[in-house]
Formats: C-alpha cells, sequence, structure tokens
C-alpha cells in the first residue's frame, strides 16, 4: 500500500476571491465543489494526476497570525523571467514579503492577498509546471523524509541536516521540500497536505499504516481522515481515487 500526494489544501476568508487570484497566477481553471470550497487544477487535468498538485481553497474565518509552516515556490526559467513574474504578480494584488530571508537569496518572496507567503525561483530547467515545489518548514528534514518516504510513494532525492527533497515516483511534476527552520509550531496550519490512497486499497488499513509509521489521528467530525506527521503538520487522507 501507498498514498500519493494530490492537492494542498489552503484556508481563505474569502475563498472564491483568493481562488481567483491563483487561477490568475497559475492559468488554471477555477471550480468549485460547493458552498466555502473553492478547486484549482490545470485545464484539461484528469484528477489526480501526478504532473500536478492541485489546489483546494476553503473558507475559514480563523485569521492568519503567523508565518505559514506550507508554501508553493513558483517556476521561473532565468532571472529576467523572474522579474517578469512578480511584475505581473504586483499587477494581480500579490506583494513583496519580508520573512527574515534577507538580501542574498536568489529568490523573490511574496504574500498574497490574504498574506500567505510563496517564493518565485530565478531559475528552473526541470518540467514542474508553474508550481515547482510544496515546501513545509520542519525542524528536522532527515526525520521527515523517513516519515513522508513510507507514508507515501514518493521518491527521496536527496536529504542533508537542513533539507530533504522528493518528487513523484514518475519523475513529474512539483517538488516536496522539507526544510529546516529555527520557527516553532504554534497554530494549525492554514496550508497543508492532502494523500490519497490508490483506487482498491483499504482506507482503514492504510490509517493504521501512517499510524505506525508516527502519524497521530486528529480527531475531526468530517468525511475524510485527519492526522498530524511526526512534527505535529496536519494532513488529510482523502478516499482511494
Amino acid at each position: 500500500m501507498a498514498t500519493r500526494l494530490v492537492q494542498i489544501n489552503m484556508k481563505a476568508s474569502d475563498e472564491n476571491a483568493l481562488g481567483r487570484f491563483w487561477a490568475d497566477v497559475l492559468g488554471w481553471e477555477l471550480t468549485s465543489e460547493g458552498p466555502g470550497v473553492t478547486n484549482l487544477e490545470p485545464v484539461g487535468n484528469v484528477y489526480p494526476d501526478p504532473a500536478a498538485i492541485c489546489i483546494d481553497l476553503v473558507v475559514s474565518a480563523e485569521p492568519k497570525t503567523v508565518k505559514n509552516r506550507v508554501h508553493v515556490e513558483l517556476a521561473a526559467t532565468s532571472p529576467a523571467h523572474q522579474a517578469e513574474i512578480v511584475a505581473r504578480l504586483k499587477d494581480l494584488g500579490a506583494t513583496l514579503a519580508d520573512v527574515g530571508q534577507g538580501d542574498d537569496v536568489s529568490w523573490v518572496v511574496m504574500a498574497d492577498p490574504e498574506g500567505n507567503e510563496f517564493c518565485v525561483l530565478d531559475s528552473l530547467h526541470e518540467k514542474t509546471g508553474p508550481i515547482a515545489s510544496v515546501v513545509v518548514d520542519c525542524a528536522d528534514p532527515q526525520a521527515m523524509a523517513t516519515f513522508w518516504g513510507q507514508a507515501m510513494d514518493w521518491t527521496v532525492q536527496r536529504v542533508t541536516e537542513d533539507i530533504a527533497v522528493m518528487r513523484s515516483a514518475k519523475e513529474v511534476g512539483p517538488y516536496l521540500i522539507f526544510a529546516r527552520t529555527p520557527d516553532a509550531k504554534t497554530v494549525w496550519n492554514r496550508v497543508h497536505l492532502d494523500i490519497r490512497p490508490y483506487p482498491g486499497d483499504d482506507i482503514e488499513a492504510e490509517a493504521a499504516r501512517l499510524v505506525a509509521l508516527g502519524a497521530t489521528a486528529v480527531d475531526l467530525d468530517v468525511p475524510w481522515k485527519v492526522f498530524a506527521d511526526p512534527e505535529g503538520n496536519e494532513f488529510c487522507l482523502l478516499s482511494p481515487s
């Protein structure tokens, strides 16, 4: 048995407006599966497709109070392309953000209209799509690589003391990166990972396997299963598909 990363879930005070922003940023299609939920995926995408990590925006009354521990990095092919993207994003309503990155980094840190941080890279020559990577702050990238490398069938490509890099076993789509940070987790993550088992797999058996690997079940009254990884980052186990 195994799971795979299929989407990220992002809380929003106005999921429709934020969805329109991100649809314009990514060039993706915007749909709604019901009140309070907006879905973003590439035009023509057959979900779930490892070539794209989709985005679900879910309305929430809770305000954003701290830096998100999960964020996306957008792909650019050169510093000139990066500058073009940054200028376009400013026109769409994004702003420059300071998360302590300093002046000597090659990426540009920005925030969407609701303050969610994201980065624009200065070069990426892999074919990832507009989202180059999903980054998760953590205290121990090596431990996170061990857990998530067993939880999913994604391949662990590189691990150091400061970073762990994973990608779909099919070598397509964005990367999943666990990056060491000194910041402690203090609140429920406004952005989190959603994973799915494969068709025909038993979701109860998969849930038990995740717990045996070190996940903790979170008791919420929702149709899917909610867990926290060994560092307390919430994630959802959706039904097999």
